[in-house]
């Protein structure tokens, strides 16, 4: 039986290529796309989703807007990218979208959603947790239908990336899916959830190169390795590194990774406001630890390459 995958992204480059590669999975099946509007512009992220299940041919898996917003916004820089892959050609081949926006909000879209599937649901969160733990607060009936929460987000034994620039008051020791909403983090790890982390430790280990976007051009007469390539050049020459899309790799290939169980805790106030530590008798938690790169590179150009009727 296939994994029954929700997803919660918020609209940023590795998003869009996470969900792009959840897609291209036969292990899964998608039941639906939340957008939160965190390290994006929310109305040109929910385009860009719907326009990528239609390029896709998976213009019938619905996607829900979420209204939550953050403590701490990501910089505008930082959520531009969306109104320029927004733009890209590959993206605007036709003049209307098919992929259903539901009517209700996220919140609502997550609830119903887990309540309706047959079998427990993997969520698997890209952005902040605070969607899913607006979820939860209004029906926490729904726990036992969570069969894994997969997250990118924390930094347990590494620095963070939250840069004293952009948060004055703050050590630097937070990553930013956390840092957004430190509380709704906690709220998530208050419960029972079961939670598999893909925090910065291991995703510092899979830097997006030049040397991977050119073997990605290399492809591009592979629509997906083209529209890869064209998302992974905007982000030159800044250093950026594999965060969401390791993390979502974990739903068809676990044997890529290595993974143990640590005890954690959100911290949610003062200067470390978003840091995840680890706690001896904190909520306990899968963390993948260590991926094998090559297999994991090899398996991003050969996914890219996945054909559909275009």
């Amino acid at each position: 039986m296939k994994k029954l995958v929700l997803m919660d992204h918020d609209g940023a480059i590795d998003d869009f290529l996470a969900m792009m590669l959840m897609l291209t999975m036969s292990e899964v099946e998608p039941i639906g796309i939340v957008v939160t509007p965190a390290d994006c512009y929310p109305k040109a992220a929910v385009r860009i989703t719907r326009k990528i299940l239609d390029l896709m041919g998976k213009s019938q898996i619905p996607v829900a807007e979420s209204m939550v917003r953050g403590i701490n916004p990501f910089p505008p820089d930082f959520r531009r990218d969306c109104h320029i892959i927004d733009n890209f050609p590959i993206l605007n081949q036709q003049d209307y979208l098919i992929a259903p926006l539901v009517e209700t909000t996220a919140t609502e879209f997550i609830i119903t959603s887990l309540q309706k599937s047959p079998i427990p649901v993997t969520l698997m969160v890209t952005g902040p947790l605070t969607t899913v733990a607006e979820a939860i607060a209004l029906q926490p009936e729904i726990i036992p239908k969570i069969a894994d929460l997969v997250w990118m987000g924390g930094a347990l034994e590494v620095s963070g990336n939250v840069e004293k620039v952009f948060a004055l008051e703050h050590d630097g020791t937070a990553e930013w899916n956390v840092f957004w909403d430190a509380i709704a983090a906690k709220q998530i790890w208050d419960t029972s959830i079961p939670i598999t982390l893909c925090p910065l430790d291991i995703t510092n280990s899979v830097p997006v190169t030049a040397e991977f976007i050119k073997k990605l051009s290399k492809q591009r007469q592979y629509p997906l390795s083209d529209l890869a390539g064209m998302c992974y050049a905007l982000a030159i020459p800044q250093s950026y590194y594999c965060w969401d899309i390791l993390a979502t790799a974990y739903l068809a290939r676990p044997e890529f990774y290595r993974v143990v169980e640590q005890e954690t805790d959100i911290i949610t106030t003062g200067m470390s406001q978003g840091r995840t530590i680890i706690k001896p008798g904190g909520k306990k938690i899968r963390v993948m630890k260590e991926v094998d790169k090559e297999s994991f590179y090899s398996y991003l150009l050969q996914q890219f390459t996945t054909e559909y009727d275009f």
